[in-house]
């Protein structure tokens, strides 16, 4: 029957726990709050969370709605495609909560991008599934048959690991004719039977009594446990301990060394002998967890720590004494001692960092959450106030929650990558109690690349030399950019700019690697038709959006000796320069034969000529200069020498590579008459060409001197608009003290070149065709001597890429 009815009584509890989910809306914490049974079935639902938070399904799924738990086997869990709670396993509350009176489980959810927190408080209520139960099912008591009606004995309570109304309720005595019950209500340590005399007893009428007392919780039907009592009547001890005090009250600090002693009770017997001896103990109605703390001396009444006490677990203990004498029938005095526990600052802060994004995008605004950081201390007061702060050399700051002891980990100002991609972040909690504990934790805040750099060049813009006659498609330079960002957004392309403009049709036989920046070329470059040339290069990096840079590439070609000596009297014929010339046989010593005249069409070195005489017939009668090319006679002819003379002369450049030409011209010895009368006629011709030459140079020289002055003048403008650290990138340099040749040294950046031509002399002219690089001497006889230098007006022709010759027929 027993039986029966315990089955129903567990079957009802199932039901109402089952009915008992309510949901509870609290708007001023912004929380949930549910209501469930325990011991209900694993699956059972506890309330629709993403309902009651208005959100839908698609935003459950995309924010990766869940529970944040750290225990391996949580109570509940939350589905994430319609945001319901529901019990994970079979909850006891005893097990859970213990005898707290209220048994409050606190679930932490998170919604991701954006990070948001709820939480959810779930109360789980009680079910009576605990019976009461006495720590001795069997009692035995001594009581002298001179106790008097009224005197009380204090039984140790039944326990109920229920809590409320299913906890102990009433206690039932066995009908007696000698005692009663009274129950005495203790708070949070329930309810105590006190067995009470009601009837003085007589030892020889019944020496022993038996009771059954019975305890009943608030269950409906109630569950019940029995302790049996015998009552054995002792002989007369009439006098009882007594205490001094009617109350005792002490305060202790909690972590007090073992071994102290809290108080010294002490109780007086008006008894004599074994009557009026007392003995302290605890009562028997003290708790286990209390009697694990402290320990009481049986002959001083020294009550001492046993263990650590701990502010956090209990503020403060009831202990209750009992003075008993030992009497054959001992009376027995019971006194409450309260002790009061003070808190320590023993228990350090503990940061616990929820939802935490290591990975932040450096164009984040200030203000951007990082992480969630939750602070606790279980100390009190003072001691439990949490200060929590970051190390200030970061752009990071913490924010305090709507929640207490919640903080945010923020941006406060903006992120730079290229800057510092990494920081480490300490985070430090420290309480305001007396010492000061704190505690930290490091995390690690990635930034991560946003595209925000243009791709740099190394120069700006850049100035290359390049030698005429490269390998048509072979690389002739190369240019370089870099860029700040990573990954794709720092992998650079390369392009040309190609505008289809006149001046930037050079681009067209231009083509770029488009990863490296070589440049290649497709074909050859001629310095002789083209002196210089300007384009631009574009660098992109491969980020969204893309971002480029652009620099502008100077190229200076340089020459090189590809053009052979050219000669231009004697006049070439069949393949080969040949010329005759007759000379009387009495002419003097000194006496210009005739001049070979010749000219290169490169500048510098490889243009310069040189003339040396490679075959004659006497060594003794001719000599050439080797500069201006001029026969003379080194002495006067006898009869004796022959009358013809064939000499050969090599024309070759200063390159380093030398090209030549060769010139072959006979001599012919003849009589003054005849010679006279064939020097008429030469001299007619020549002075009609001095003439005409006389005449050109004239105007050359009064144009050469008119656009010398206003040069002058425009260098001078232009110097003194210019900043002084900037030098002339042509600097003219006399490197020769003859007046054979001069020089030209310019510089672009580091390097230095110089070119080197022949210097002016007397009555030179300019050989159609020779690009203003050779000079050449008429055939005069009759005049010697030198003009002025006339380098500056050859340097600013050359400039200009005119000829002197171009100049001289406009």
């Amino acid at each position: 029957m027993e039986q029966r009815k315990r089955e129903r009584e567990i079957a009802r509890g199932y039901l109402v726990g089952c009915a008992a989910v309510v949901l509870l809306w609290t708007v001023a914490s912004a929380q949930l709050r549910y209501s469930i049974s325990e011991e209900v079935e694993d699956g059972t639902m506890v309330g629709n969370i993403a309902r009651d938070l208005g959100l839908d399904k698609n935003t459950l799924k995309d924010r990766k709605y869940r529970i944040v738990s750290s225990n391996a086997d949580p109570l509940f869990y939350v589905n994430p495609n319609d945001g319901v709670l529901y019990v994970s396993r079979k909850i006891d509350r005893e097990e859970v909560c213990a005898q707290s009176s209220a048994c409050v489980i606190n679930v932490k959810t998170v919604l991701e991008n954006p990070l948001e927190v709820h939480y959810v408080e779930v109360e789980v209520v009680d079910i009576n599934d605990h019976e009461p139960i006495f720590h001795e099912k069997d009692k035995k008591l001594e009581i002298s048959e001179s106790v008097l009606p009224g005197a009380r004995i204090q039984l140790k309570a039944a326990l109920d690991r229920d809590i409320g109304q299913f906890s102990v309720q009433q206690y039932k005595l066995s009908n007696n004719d000698h005692f009663r019950l009274e129950v005495k209500d203790k708070g949070d340590d329930g309810k105590i039977p006190i067995l009470v005399v009601q009837k003085s007893l007589d030892r020889e009428i019944a020496g022993s009594h038996s009771l059954i007392l019975k305890a009943l919780d608030g269950g409906k039907p109630p569950k019940s446990g029995d302790m049996n009592i015998l009552v054995n009547v002792l002989d007369i001890n009439d006098n009882a301990p007594a205490f001094p005090k009617h109350d005792y009250s002490f305060t202790l600090s909690e972590n007090i060394p073992l071994g102290t002693i809290v108080v010294q009770v002490n109780a007086t017997d008006l008894d004599d002998g074994p009557n009026g001896e007392i003995v302290y103990s605890f009562s028997n109605s003290m708790n286990q967890n209390i009697l694990n703390l402290f320990d009481i001396n049986s002959m001083t009444g020294e009550i001492t720590v046993k263990n650590l006490i701990d502010y956090e677990e209990r503020d403060k203990y009831e202990i209750e004494i009992q003075a008993s004498d030992k009497g054959l029938a001992p009376l027995t005095t019971e006194k409450s001692v309260i002790i009061k526990i003070v808190d320590v600052n023993d228990n350090a802060p503990e940061i616990e960092v929820t939802s935490f994004s290591n990975s932040i995008p450096e164009d984040s605004r200030s203000g951007t959450t990082v992480a969630l950081i939750s602070v606790n201390d279980l100390d009190s007061g003072l001691n439990g106030k949490v200060i929590c702060s970051v190390n200030e050399d970061v752009p990071f700051i913490l924010s305090t929650s709507l929640k207490d002891k919640m903080f945010s980990l923020v941006t406060k100002s903006p992120l730079d990558r290229e800057k510092q991609s990494q920081y480490e972040l300490t985070i430090t909690a420290k309480d305001a109690g007396q010492p000061q504990l704190s505690s930290e934790k490091t995390i690690s805040v990635t930034v991560s690349d946003v595209n925000d750099n243009r791709p740099e060049f190394s120069l700006s813009p850049y100035t290359f030399y390049v030698t005429e006659g490269n390998n048509p498609g072979a690389s002739v330079f190369s240019v370089k950019a870099s860029d700040r960002d990573e990954n794709d957004n720092a992998r650079i392309s390369y392009h040309i700019i190609r505008d289809g403009s006149e001046d930037n049709k050079v681009t067209s036989f231009l083509n770029i690697n488009t990863e490296n920046g070589d440049v290649l070329a497709l074909k050859s470059f001629d310095f002789e038709t083209m002196k210089t040339f300007q384009f631009q290069v574009v660098a992109s990096d491969s980020g969204t959006p893309s971002l480029s840079n652009n620099v502008t590439v100077n190229v200076f070609i340089l020459d090189q000796n590809d053009n052979a000596p050219v000669i231009l009297y004697p006049l070439s014929s069949n393949g080969s320069a040949q010329g005759v010339e007759e000379i009387p046989r009495n002419v003097n010593a000194g006496h210009l034969v005739t001049k070979v005249r010749a000219y290169d069409a490169d500048i510098g070195y490889n243009g310069w000529l040189l003339f040396s005489l490679q075959e004659v017939t006497d060594h003794s009668l001719f000599a050439l200069d080797r500069y201006t090319g001029q026969i003379r006679t080194l002495r006067s002819f006898t009869e004796t020498d022959e009358a013809e003379h064939k000499l050969l002369i090599l024309v070759k450049d200063n390159g380093n590579v030398s090209l030549s030409a060769t010139a072959t011209v006979i001599v012919k010895l003849v009589e003054p008459k005849e010679a006279f009368a064939a020097s008429d006629v030469k001299s007619a011709t020549k002075d009609d060409e001095d003439s005409n030459v006389i005449f050109y140079l004239m105007i050359t020289l009064g144009a050469v001197s008119v656009l010398f002055l206003v040069s002058i003048i425009v260098l001078i403008a232009m110097q003194c608009s210019k900043s002084t650290d900037y030098t002339s990138k042509y600097l003219p340099e006399t490197n020769y003290d003859g007046t054979l040749c001069h020089s030209i040294q310019y510089r672009s950046g580091e390097k230095r070149y110089m070119l080197v031509g022949p210097r002016m002399s007397i009555g030179s002219t300019i050989v159609p065709g020779s690009h203003a690089n050779t000079l050449v001497l008429p055939d005069r006889r009759r005049t010697s001597g030198e003009v002025r230098d006339i380098k500056s007006f050859y340097f600013i022709l050359r400039n200009k890429h005119i000829s002197i010759h171009e100049f001289v027929m406009t």
